[in-house]
């Protein structure tokens, strides 16, 4: 692809995904950088990458980096994503861009004044279906969007011996399920319809307020057993579930139930729009097919296929149809918007990738969201 270095900061489930993505693209890899210099060897070799970083300062010190992936705990997002823009590095930041709006709105600012691209992983608008739906809503197709509904739950959370640093407010951040998944749901949207939350009310619940934690490491979706496990006891305050009420300007209304405790529900992301001319549906589950819904004739079902769909998500489908494209694709499309963005300079015109002012309003409805759990009632943003 295009001559820019990169190096991926983060060696957990997501790290490798950004690793894999980027390779698949022809974007020239410089090396991974773990938690400890242990993990940043290990993945390098599992991986094939040039070097293992042992700090984040080697990284911002490389010559050969002109970007930085950051693939680690949220807490940890602001701090690098503030040193890389200050080092002159472009930024692709993992979800959610910080802890709070404070932080998100500083990096906003910060990317504006230093002129370099900087991105948020919100990789799902890229299932070809998804910009498919985008687009049709922009040239009128669905009409004046009344609503939409959905949910996005999984189960990997679902026993008390379920965890991983996400669960602790101090790693991950006060909310949890709807800072993990639901902003994914709710970016999404917000990227179809094209309109802007005006208020929120939330009603969320912990499940489980006491979860065991193994005394060692845990990684995401590892599904690993703790029957033989040596248990400690961690008190949580993070929701496992809830429902959010949203409130759109022109006068849509949005309803999602988040969970993170839905048994068999590996990873499943919904929504139907409404709206005065059509009606569209889409299930993550079935990535390759969008219900388009009428009143007086029959309802269809689209099949991804790049001779099918407008010109737009046409960009961003390799594969002819029948030839599914699913999870991984959609970071490898993400990332193309983002390094065709920088390869373009000043003609790039409006970014196609999600910026970090997209990522900062996701990071301003949550805080939204936390308090309108917290007061019980309707919050304006």
């Amino acid at each position: 692809m295009h001559d820019i270095g990169v190096a991926v900061a983060g060696t957990g489930f997501i790290g490798p995904v950004h690793v894999e993505a980027l390779k698949r693209l022809g974007v020239r890899l410089t090396g991974i950088l773990g938690s400890r210099p242990e993990k940043s060897e290990r993945a390098r070799q599992s991986l094939n990458l040039p070097r293992a970083y042992e700090r984040f300062d080697e990284v911002l010190a490389d010559e050969k980096v002109q970007a930085v992936h950051l693939a680690v705990p949220n807490v940890l997002h602001y701090d690098m994503a503030r040193r890389a823009l200050l080092a002159g590095k472009h930024v692709m930041c993992e979800k959610p861009l910080a802890m709070n709006a404070v932080e998100s709105a500083e990096l906003v600012e910060l990317a504006e004044r230093t002129g370099l691209h900087a991105g948020v992983c919100y990789n799902i608008r890229f299932y070809p279906l998804n910009l498919e739906a985008r687009d049709r809503v922009r040239r009128g197709e669905v009409g004046t969007v009344y609503s939409v509904v959905g949910r996005y739950v999984q189960d990997w959370l679902l026993y008390d011996t379920d965890y991983n640093w996400r669960v602790l407010a101090d790693q991950g951040g006060a909310l949890r399920a709807v800072s993990d998944i639901g902003t994914h749901w709710m970016d999404l949207v917000c990227s179809i319809i094209g309109l802007d939350v005006e208020a929120v009310f939330a009603d969320l619940r912990t499940v489980h307020p006491l979860r065991k934690r193994p005394k060692g490491e845990v990684e995401t979706f590892s599904g690993k057993t703790t029957a033989h496990q040596d248990l400690e006891e961690v008190p949580i305050e993070t929701e496992d579930c809830g429902c959010v009420m949203l409130r759109f300007k022109g006068g849509a209304r949005g309803v999602l139930w988040v969970s993170q405790v839905t048994a068999g529900r590996k990873n499943c992301l919904r929504y139907e729009i409404a709206g005065s001319q059509c009606a569209l549906a889409w299930n993550s589950e079935q990535p390759n097919e969008l219900w388009i819904g009428h009143r007086d004739r029959p309802n269809e079902s689209l099949t991804r296929d790049p001779a099918l769909v407008a010109e737009g998500p046409r960009g961003f489908i390799d594969y002819p149809g029948g030839h599914n494209e699913g999870f991984p694709d959609t970071f490898k499309q993400c990332f193309r918007a983002f390094y065709n963005a920088i390869a373009a300079g000043d003609a790039a015109g409006t970014p196609q990738y999600p910026t970090f002012e997209e990522g900062h309003r996701e990071i301003v409805l949550c805080d939204a969201i936390l308090q309108s759990h917290r007061e019980q009632q309707w919050v304006a943003l």
